[in-house]
């Protein structure tokens, strides 16, 4: 008897840590591995979308052939969103929420703008 409730405890104990390994130390390894990852990603999703739609509007305007062989080329670039929106699902299986990828997000958002801040005024000209 006592043995089975030595073996009921080790089993229960047992079963409280995979719990709150899966619940609370996966998302931070997550976030830890694949945080850069992410955020670069993320950011060149956003860049390319608006890339592929400044093209897409040229050639509704003016299809000429320089103006479609660049809308192909822009559709080329989302790929990096794919392998963004995969990224993504990856982070949210292991237990990540839309509130933590989210602010992610806004981490990159804030390096990169302030990396094209730097980038403009370098490049800039200057009157």
């Amino acid at each position: 008897m006592k043995r089975l409730l030595v073996i009921g405890n080790a089993l229960a104990i047992v079963l409280v840590a995979s719990y709150g390994v899966a619940e609370y130390g996966a998302p931070v390894v997550a976030a830890h591995l694949w945080r850069e990852d992410y955020k670069d990603l993320m950011f060149k999703c956003d860049q390319v979308m608006r890339e592929h739609y400044i093209a897409k509007r040229a050639v509704e305007l003016s299809p000429t052939p320089d103006a479609v062989r660049n809308l192909e080329a822009t559709e080329l670039g989302l790929l990096d969103c794919h392998d963004y929106d995969k990224l993504r699902k990856r982070m949210l299986v292991w237990g990540l929420n839309e509130d933590q990828l989210a602010s992610i997000g806004l981490d990159a958002l804030e390096e990169k703008q302030y990396e094209l801040r730097r980038f403009i005024e370098i490049h800039e000209i200057r009157y």
